[in-house]
This record gives C-alpha cells, sequence and structure tokens, in this order.
C-alpha cells in the first residue's frame, strides 16, 4: 500500500542545495526552442513556461508546445511558492487574445495552454480575456484544443460562467497543496472555494472535463496527500497532476522533502485507484506537462 511506502524519499535539510539526478533537467537551447522564444517575443507574448522557472521549458518548447501566460506578468497575489513577479499591475491588453491566437496558428497548435496571473484588481478577475483567448484561438484554429488554468477569481462565479460560456475542452485550477499547508504558502486563497470552483464549473457545463494540480514537498503528510486526492474527487475533478516543489529562491517557502519517482508512480496508481481518468505524477510534472494526453485519455472515458 502507498501510505506505508511513502516514508523512502530524502529529507533536505542536509542537501537542500544538492538536486537529486532525477531532477535534473537538459538545459533549453534547441533550434525550436529558439524559433518559440523569438516567435513570442515578436508577439509580446508572456508563458508561465519562463515566468515559473518551468523545469520542463526545454523539452516542451522543443515539442513545440508552450503555456500562455495572459494578462500581463505581474501578479497581484504573492504566494510563498511561486517565481511570478508580484505588484501592481498597470492596464488591461484587449488584443492579446487575437495576437494568442496568432502565434498559436503560426504555430500549429493542435492543443493550446492559456493560463494567467492573478488580477484581483479587476472586478472579473479576467474573466473576459480568458474568454476572448478561447473565442479567438478557435477561429483561427477550429480543430484546437483550448485549456485554461484559472485562477479562483475570488469567488466570483459569474466570472467563472464567463469562461465556461466560452467552451474550454479542459477547466484547470490548481489546489496546489494539502489544507494544512494552504494558507502558508496561498495567504490570498482559500482550500475549499477551489474545491468549489471545480465544483462550480460542473454544475454551470455539466460534462466538462476538470483539471487539477499539486505540488509536494511543502510539509505535507502522506496522509494529507491521499486525502487532497479524495476532496478533488469528491467534486468530480476528471485529471490530477502532481510534481515536486522547487523553491525558486531564498526568499520562497522552504523545501522540506524530495519525493522518488518510485514515490510519484504510487501516487499515480493511489490516484487512478481513487477514479481520476488520467494522473500525471512525476518530480518534474507541472499543470500543462503533456496536458494534451491528459486531456485525450479523460474524453477517451467519458466518450
Amino acid at each position: 500500500m502507498i501510505l506505508a511506502r511513502l516514508k523512502r524519499g530524502a529529507d533536505v535539510t542536509t542537501t537542500q542545495r544538492r538536486l537529486p539526478e532525477w531532477l535534473k533537467a537538459k538545459m533549453p537551447g534547441g533550434p525550436n526552442y529558439i524559433k518559440l522564444q523569438n516567435m513570442l517575443r515578436g508577439a509580446t507574448l508572456h508563458t508561465v513556461c519562463e515566468e515559473a522557472h518551468c523545469p520542463n521549458i526545454g523539452e516542451c518548447w522543443e515539442r513545440g508546445t508552450a503555456t500562455f501566460m495572459i494578462l500581463g506578468d505581474i501578479c497581484t497575489r504573492a504566494c510563498t511558492y511561486c517565481a511570478v513577479t508580484s505588484g501592481k499591475p498597470t492596464g488591461l491588453d484587449l488584443q492579446e487574445p487575437v495576437r494568442l491566437a496568432e502565434t498559436a496558428e503560426k504555430m500549429g497548435l493542435k492543443y493550446a495552454v492559456i493560463t494567467s496571473v492573478n488580477r484581483d484588481d479587476l472586478p472579473d478577475g479576467g474573466a473576459f480575456i480568458f474568454a476572448q483567448c478561447i473565442t479567438q484561438v478557435r477561429k483561427r484554429l477550429p480543430e484546437c484544443k483550448v485549456e485554461v488554468l484559472i485562477p479562483d477569481f475570488q469567488g466570483n462565479w459569474d466570472a467563472l460562467k464567463t469562461v465556461m460560456d466560452a467552451r474550454p475542452d479542459t477547466l484547470n485550477h490548481n489546489i496546489e497543496t494539502v489544507r494544512s499547508v494552504f494558507h502558508r504558502v496561498r495567504a490570498k486563497g482559500d482550500y475549499d472555494q477551489s474545491l468549489e470552483l471545480l465544483a462550480k464549473a460542473k454544475e454551470i457545463t455539466p460534462g466538462a472535463v476538470t483539471k487539477s494540480g499539486m505540488m509536494v514537498g511543502l510539509g505535507e503528510t502522506k496522509d494529507e496527500i491521499i486525502q487532497t486526492m479524495r476532496d478533488l474527487r469528491s467534486v468530480d475533478c476528471d485529471l490530477l497532476t502532481i510534481g515536486q516543489y522547487l523553491r525558486p529562491s531564498k526568499k520562497h517557502t522552504e523545501l522540506q522533502r524530495w519525493y522518488t519517482p518510485a514515490e510519484f508512480d504510487e501516487l499515480r496508481m493511489e490516484g487512478e485507484a481513487l477514479g481520476f481518468s488520467h494522473v500525471a505524477s512525476g518530480p518534474l510534472v507541472r499543470s500543462s506537462y503533456h496536458a494534451d494526453e491528459q486531456h485525450a485519455a479523460a474524453t477517451a472515458v467519458t466518450a
């Protein structure tokens, strides 16, 4: 049983600066990576791949995939695990959805992932721009599936409905961590509100594919990981990602523990046993990692 075996991970009190071998990713810089980087720069678009220091950026960009980050690159929150710059955003770019869709068309995307910073300064949290991005991508690429990774909109369910009415193929909202750790790393968020958002998405659009993700290594216990999975299944969440927390800098919350690849495999099996359509679980897994494969698994189950 997984609950009896999750004691094998490495404590990091003495080895925190030394990455385990399984966490060492290839440095980015291939031809497709450079081409995509230039394309995004030319369109004045941001990606969470860069802003959040994602370790998979080299692999994903070489595959011609990237996760667009809309609504600017300054977040109104300061979650203690996140590398994205926090502060006071200025303005709103109404042409961003058009530029994003044009870039998606140039890339020939079959699956687009769109996320954002938190924009608590906006009445709808940026929901209108999310919806416009979905609409504009569909105009240029009718066969392209669109996944949105949204903030909590501060519990504004009208804002959520704006996004759901645009019919994203996957609605993703990350729970990020277990209940006991949540407030320490997401002071402006709410664990139960995040669960309610996922439930509301299904209520607004019955049959919608919903997804969430969490990090491990923040001081959670094995029982709490499993309970968080159960909580997500209680709101009929279809897809789950589980990855290792990597501390962006000394200013961010401390890393407590490395999990081994074997432990991630065990977590995946536990999630599958609980009824998720697909669980992506691994040291370098992030919310949009191989998102197209996850969506295909969910729709195969519901077809």
